[in-house]
């Protein structure tokens, strides 16, 4: 009698991650194909896996475009990277991800197993690669291993607080044939919510209750807990003004509470500043404490001694990582914050209606010191963010796309503008409304706007149907390969890239260091050139609009007025709105305008017309700096020595 004959598999240990997958509902894979990741990849061309894998051109656009999936969905972004250059390509935007705790998975597919100790092409030591930048990294020893390690990595990629994962495979462990009933039966979830010790949140509440003048700073765990209403409780109850963590991550409150001050400066007197005149301040999820360039400890600390600090977040290593806390609450920020208010409540502070009143008038203020702006730049024969992003936020507002819209931010000269003028607030926006990072590395925006594209439906409850990512020339020229993506899979974005032609936020990081070291003993360094020529992107000048041509995307122009921008950015919008297809707005901004010299603590600037005008978003800053009298009469003629060094204190970081 003959033997049936044996059935081919069916089943593979690269499934194991499609069980994955499926039971979280993640349906993107993002990389750059490779011979290795082959069957990793395939695993995508059958439909019941409900998987699409994105092909990028790069490996930094890959985890990139993972990141703005994950963090329109709060899922695990997923990428596959060809072993060594491929983990390689991608530390850029694993160093932003692992700053700004985003959820990823990374698996690298190493050369086979029996062959890397004699290392053979591209292998290296991939673990040791990626370990600074994650929470776990590892690499599979034996291919049963494989459903213990994917349902370790996914669970803690989203385990609080949340961060990215790097598994290495030996690529013949994806293709180990297995039977069809072994599947990996799910991810163990750990909720985020829980509440901080009850005698923590007590002590904390009774330090804020008594304080003179609180300070409040939201960091990124605010954001990422989508916990507006919650500080805006605290906010209102203590008086206190709410400064955000420089290079937020999101919108972590909302700009249209009177409360809202902007991010902190990126420098160290500007940080110095925000806080000296207040008696407490509280940190609640504040994880980037020290995002400044050029720091001297002859100049102090950045947050001064005799202001005591408590702090509140879900992560152990940003609590005191830094400076000391009076209080400490480890805890989940949405669950904790409403039993702090509570015991708030009953002994709430006589002075914080008084508190209130004056951030009331000082927010008037503010409007009209920027609305004059505007109007001033509106005046100028060059183009200023603020026009741009004025635009944007009456095109966003009149076709009620507050709910519906995510603005990309890498524009890292102008982000003052867009941050005040665009609709994150409470009528739709959410948190992740606005999505940037807090590392730094360049060139991750475009990226993320494809996966937050792709996401049509999110964690915090908006859409994505305008997606628009504002980066600047300099940064737009890391990854113009993204533009390929874009075509290839049809998505319909609009991109404005801010061109000055120079790397102008490090021209004013140049004026930074020479300050700082010019006269300093021991230094008395100073350059050869305040204006070298590798800081400006000319000879030849960038046509953006023909290079995204040449990638597939064939839409766009070039806008050179401010009379101009506002139709330039009604069509980009329509046009996205209504095609499958993305649209390029290549901003010229002002460049070469005559500077104004602004003294600062014995130092001079040479700051740009449209900086050394730009009101300033930390308005009660602004008025400490004054005297504490309220200057109804808002006027931009105003450049005296206050005026001037409020701008210096809100200069843009660098990179």
């Amino acid at each position: 009698m003959k033997k049936d004959a044996i059935a081919p598999p069916t089943r593979w240990t690269r499934d194991y991650l499609f069980d994955i997958l499926k039971d979280l509902g993640i349906h993107y894979i993002f990389g750059v194909p490779g011979t290795n990741e082959i069957p990793l990849i395939d695993g995508t061309s059958y439909p019941e896996n409900g998987v699409k894998y994105i092909e990028c051109l790069h490996e930094n656009i890959a985890i990139g475009a993972a990141m703005g999936s994950a963090r329109m969905t709060g899922k695990p972004g997923v990428l596959i990277v060809h072993v060594t250059p491929g983990i390689a390509h991608s530390i850029g935007n694993l160093f932003n991800a692992h700053r700004s705790q985003m959820p990823l998975v990374i698996l690298c597919c190493q050369q086979q197993n029996e062959l890397v100790t004699q290392e053979p092409l591209l292998a290296s030591n991939l673990v040791d690669l990626a370990k600074q930048y994650t929470k776990w990294a590892h690499e599979v020893r034996t291919a049963e291993e494989m459903p213990l390690v994917l349902q370790r990595a996914f669970k803690e990629a989203m385990a609080p607080p949340n961060g990215p994962v790097f598994i290495s495979i030996p690529w013949e462990f994806t293709m180990v044939a297995i039977e069809e009933n072994q599947k990996i039966k799910g991810v163990t979830r750990i909720s985020p919510h829980f509440t901080g010790d009850d005698e923590s949140i007590k002590e904390t509440a009774n330090l804020l209750a008594t304080a003179k003048n609180p300070l409040i700073v939201a960091g990124d765990a605010v954001g990422y807990a989508d916990a507006w209403k919650e500080i805006q409780d605290l906010a209102e109850l203590i008086g206190a003004p709410v400064v955000l963590q420089s290079f937020s991550s999101v919108a972590n409150f909302p700009n249209n509470d009177y409360h809202w001050q902007g991010e902190l400066a990126g420098s160290q007197a500007g940080v110095q500043a925000a806080f000296k005149d207040h008696d407490v301040a509280f940190l609640i999820g504040f994880g980037a404490q020290a995002q400044v360039a050029v720091f001297k400890y002859s100049d102090g600390p950045l947050i001064p001694e005799q202001v005591k600090l408590a702090y509140l977040t879900n992560n152990t290593w940003d609590i005191a990582k830094n400076f000391y806390g009076e209080t400490a609450i480890l805890g989940d920020i949405k669950a904790t914050l409403p039993i702090l208010n509570n015991y708030i409540s009953p002994q709430r502070p006589k002075e914080a209606d008084a508190r209130n009143q004056k951030l009331k008038a000082l927010d008037l203020v503010r409007a009209q010191k920027w609305d004059l702006y505007h109007e001033k730049a509106m005046n100028e024969p060059d183009i200023w963010a603020v026009v741009i992003a004025k635009a944007l936020k009456e095109a966003i507002e009149n076709r009620n796309l507050a709910d519906n819209f995510v603005y990309v931010h890498e524009a890292v000269s102008d982000g003052a503008p867009f941050q005040y003028y665009l609709p994150f607030g409470t009528k739709g926006a959410k948190p992740i409304s606005y999505y940037c990072v807090a590392g730094g590395s360049l060139g991750w925006s475009m990226p993320a706007s494809l996966g937050i594209k792709l996401e049509d439906k999110t964690s915090q409850g908006i859409g994505t149907k305008l997606v628009i990512n504002a980066i600047g020339d300099g940064s737009s020229l890391f990854y113009p390969q993204t533009w390929w993506t874009a075509a290839h899979e049809k998505l319909p974005i609009l991109y404005i890239i801010t061109n000055n032609h120079e790397y102008h936020t490090l021209q004013l990081g140049l004026q930074q260091v020479v300050a700082a070291y010019g006269k300093a003993p021991g230094y008395g360094w100073n350059p050869k050139t305040m204006d070298p020529s590798y800081l400006r992107l000319e000879r030849p000048k960038m046509d953006f609009v023909n290079l995204a041509k040449a990638f597939g995307g064939e839409h766009g122009e070039v806008v050179l007025t401010p009379a101009t921008v506002k139709e330039a950015v009604e069509r980009g919008i329509n046009h996205v709105l209504g095609n499958n297809t993305s649209y390029i707005l290549d901003m010229r901004i002002a460049s070469d305008t005559p500077p104004i010299q602004i003294k600062s603590n014995d130092a001079t600037f040479l700051v740009d017309k449209r900086y050394a005008l730009q009101p300033t978003l930390n308005i009660s800053l602004e008025d400490s700096l004054r005297g504490n009298s309220l200057n109804m009469k808002a006027s931009l003629k105003n450049t005296d020595l206050l005026e001037n060094e409020s701008t210096i204190l809100n200069l843009p970081s660098f990179f």
